[in-house]
């Protein structure tokens, strides 16, 4: 189980690093879109899987939840980046990065968590 979360983990964070590449094409000095599509779809699955429940079993959900979400979603990303966006003078963005971040992934997992609901038991 354990080898199984860290390569799981490594996938995440591997993906991670394509979405966020795809997402800002080079983009390095503008708002990072990347990281927030990353950490509010990782937000969404997690609700989804939490929301499943008993359907999946523990070993799927730690090795899905824990290893693959835990390596592709990152909130150190998110608080380097904003502290970046307020040394370059964009505290608007530094703001809106960190809060809408936060609310964003907090409404995608309650979302996720819903659908997931929805299925049998």
């Amino acid at each position: 189980m354990l080898i199984a979360l860290v390569v799981a983990g490594g996938v995440g964070a591997g993906i991670r690093y394509v979405v966020d590449v795809v997402v800002t094409r080079g983009r390095r000095e503008a708002f990072p879109i990347g990281i927030l599509v990353v950490n509010v779809t990782g937000s969404a699955m997690l609700g989804l899987l939490t929301g499943l429940g008993t359907v999946i079993g523990a070993e799927v959900m730690a090795v899905l939840g824990i290893g693959l979400l835990g390596g592709y979603t990152t909130f150190s990303t998110v608080s380097v980046e904003t502290v970046q966006l307020a040394r370059r003078g964009r505290r608007d963005w530094a703001v809106v990065n960190l809060v809408g971040t936060l609310a964003a992934a907090v409404v995608a997992a309650a979302i996720g968590m819903t659908i997931g609901g929805l299925f049998p038991r």
